[in-house]
């Protein structure tokens, strides 16, 4: 089958919106996805600086939503044609971690999602000229008409949702919320800080707040921090004069958890200094240098750790996350703008400077 896909074809070139042909049948365990909207992720916009890390010429995108048109049976053949689907981040399924219930921690993680597929599946998405594209990013290439994806990345949801938004609670909502219900397990009474109010950041937020914990964002840009105002934070500026003094003075004298979505050393600091004794402090950014520790950040018990996709299993979290939306209480479509995927250039210039906080990406209909 053809159709249209944005494909990136080196890490200093822009999208470039061309037909690519895939074999139409899913194998066994595969499914066939027809996309309805597919988020944009500042993972995706990294493989510009993954020095080659990541194969190029590939399709990326990895918050799709989507319709299954087509199954391809085997042991995940719950999912039937017609399903609408979230899609969500590849695991092997077998591995001690994928058999533990934390499939983000499984073996094959990284192969798997970023660093080129299954060694048992060749490459299948092939450019107008035939050539091979690189396998799909992480399980799905979802920046196009449609998707080839397997099963376990799938996760069935109601038909009455506005499924071309929900595609970034397959990553991006789904780590920032992931992190407050289940790495920390927060709740009544609990305090938290949040460092950066993004996409991952203003998600953590608003999970935190239906969760009834009391919230303090720290944030340099003063639209975003009116942003995680609305959802139920209290704002404070990176840069506001003694932070860490402040954040105590806001959570009634240390924070019980601090999630970091800005990879700023500065600012770990100062949240690790803002913690409770026994406080613990999540890091979602990747760290691109050596992380410096002040002494005593570590002090009465406080720690430090990564957390890598909220934690979650998705077929739980994924629901639960549109419930609490249904529900009025988890508004992540307010974040989201959405753009042809024609215009994923301007997508991308819009999302490096913060002129949008989740762009949304909607594929025309040109199937042959």
């Amino acid at each position: 089958m053809k159709f249209q896909a944005a494909v990136l074809r080196s890490s200093e070139s822009p999208f470039t919106v061309e037909e690519v042909h895939l074999p139409p049948e899913p194998a066994a365990g595969e499914i066939l996805v027809e996309i309805a909207g597919s988020g944009m992720c500042r993972t995706d916009l990294a493989v510009r600086r993954s020095a080659g890390r990541s194969p190029l010429p590939a399709v990326l995108g990895h918050e799709g939503a989507g319709v299954v048109v087509r199954t391809g049976g085997g042991p995940d053949a719950a999912i039937d044609v017609g399903d609408h689907v979230v899609l969500s981040f590849d695991s092997c399924g077998h591995c001690r971690s994928c058999r533990g219930a934390a499939p983000a921690y499984c073996d094959s993680f990284a192969s798997l999602n970023l660093y080129g597929g299954r060694e048992e599946e060749p490459p299948r998405l092939t450019d107008a000229a035939g050539k091979a594209l690189a396998p799909r990013w992480f399980g799905q290439s979802s920046f196009a008409e449609y998707a080839l994806v397997p099963a376990r990345n799938a996760v069935r949801v109601d038909p009455a949702l506005p499924l071309e938004l929900l595609g970034p609670l397959g990553c991006g909502f789904l780590t920032g919320a992931g992190a407050v219900l289940n790495t920390f397990g927060a709740g009544p009474g609990d305090t938290l800080t949040v460092l950066g109010a993004g996409a991952v950041g203003l998600a953590a937020v608003m999970a935190a707040t239906a969760a009834g914990v009391r919230t303090v964002a720290v944030d340099r840009h003063p639209g975003r921090l009116a942003l995680a105002e609305r959802f139920g934070a209290l704002p404070l500026p990176a840069e506001a004069p003694g932070l860490r003094t402040r954040i105590r003075r806001l959570t009634d004298g240390g924070a019980q958890y601090a999630l970091d979505t800005t990879a700023s050393a500065r600012l770990v600091n100062d949240a690790l200094h803002a913690l409770r004794p026994t406080g613990c402090l999540g890091l979602v950014a990747r760290l691109h240098t050596a992380l410096p520790l002040e002494p005593g950040t570590l002090d009465r018990g406080r720690s430090i750790r990564h957390i890598c996709e909220g934690d979650a299993v998705p077929g739980l979290l994924i629901p639960r996350l549109t419930g609490l939306w249904q529900a009025g209480r988890f508004p992540f479509d307010e974040l989201i703008r959405t753009y042809p995927l024609a215009d994923i250039n301007e997508a991308e210039r819009d999302c490096d400077a913060g002129r949008v906080v989740k762009p949304v990406l909607l594929p025309e209909r040109t199937t042959r």
